[in-house]
């Protein structure tokens, strides 16, 4: 028995991928890869306890930079000013994660690709 590429016959040796369907994947390919440059050029902000702290994160997940205004910063209260800075921090990053997930749903079409 000879071997052949597709292993069925009139497949054309590519398992039933056409062209187009190819170009079509490159495409999403080069779009994601353009998204993900962009999406971490990003910064994205948030504030907690009605703007006493605000976190600023890049798009690659990291904190950038930290406002806390002074009146937030009661020596009897430590305990309040670290859970607005974990708040803030957490809401940032839950910010740029939704953008993230929305751009690539964007390009996918929402075909369910792990992203």
């Amino acid at each position: 028995m000879a071997k052949g590429f597709g292993g069925r016959p009139g497949m054309g040796g590519m398992g039933g991928i056409n062209m187009n369907m190819i170009k079509q994947a490159q495409k999403m390919q080069q779009d994601m890869q353009k998204m993900q440059a962009e999406l971490l050029e990003k910064e994205y902000s948030a504030q907690a306890g009605g703007g006493a702290v605000e976190a600023v994160v890049s798009g690659k997940r990291e904190l950038q930079k930290l406002t806390i205004d002074p009146e937030a910063v009661d020596p009897e209260d430590v305990e309040m000013l670290q859970d607005l800075i974990v708040a803030a921090v957490n809401e940032a990053l839950r910010a740029a994660e939704s953008d993230a997930q929305s751009s690539m749903q964007q390009i996918t079409g929402g075909l369910g690709l792990p992203f």
